[in-house]
């Protein structure tokens, strides 16, 4: 695994990588606040029209569903989404774009509801290649191993622990959690899943430390 300092140097590799007839499938993952969705988002703008940003979260299960099972207060554990709807677009966005045909359509997520927009985001058929970001792209277990078999590039991103903290804290607040239940989330169920989520690292191809 490479150790990478700039997400310039993360679109190098981007660029350089071999491809096939299908699109390019990338990787982002790290732990909650590390700053996958906003390093995912800037390297799909450079990365221009071609590319697509695919973000995780919109394949949270809904709260209903969380509720019946009983995994409300641990939302965002690897057992709160639906792992078979990722694979199944996974392997759709893998067949080559010659035979790629009508646009596919991918879940959102409206944070402030935290709940999944069915929908929301339209992968087209010029799409060349695709950034995935998560939590378990890389998690080899409870059903999420083959996720990593549709990455052509994977990426793990980290920062300084105590700005990833704080961030997540804010991040809270700015969706409705007082400032103790933020804290008390964020130092929590996200801490717990954040050291799970660093036993992926070493699956990556690349660590980008920013």
């Amino acid at each position: 695994m490479r150790n990478l300092r700039s997400v310039a140097d993360a679109i190098d590799a981007i660029e350089n990588a071999p491809r096939t007839s299908g699109r390019l499938i990338v990787g982002i993952t790290g732990a909650p606040g590390a700053g996958k969705s906003t390093v995912a988002a800037a390297m799909v703008e450079v990365l221009g029209p071609t590319a697509a940003l695919l973000p995780m979260d919109g394949f949270h299960l809904p709260q209903a569903t969380l509720v019946e099972f009983g995994r409300r207060d641990r939302m965002g554990a690897p057992d709160t989404f639906d792992v078979p709807a990722l694979l199944a677009l996974l392997a759709a966005i893998r067949v080559p774009i010659e035979n790629s045909g009508d646009p596919l359509s991918a879940p959102g997520f409206d944070r402030e509801a935290e709940e999944p927009v069915p929908g929301a985001i339209h992968i087209s058929p010029e799409i060349s290649t695709v950034v995935v970001e998560g939590n378990y792209l890389l998690l080899d277990s409870g059903g999420w191993a083959a996720v990593a078999d549709y990455l052509d590039l994977s990426f793990f991103l980290e920062i300084d622990l105590e700005l990833r903290r704080s961030r997540l804290i804010a991040r809270h607040e700015k969706y409705g959690k007082s400032p103790a239940e933020a804290r008390a989330w964020a130092l929590g169920p996200d801490e717990a899943n954040a050291r799970l989520i660093e036993t992926t690292a070493a699956r990556a191809d690349y660590r980008l430390s920013l």
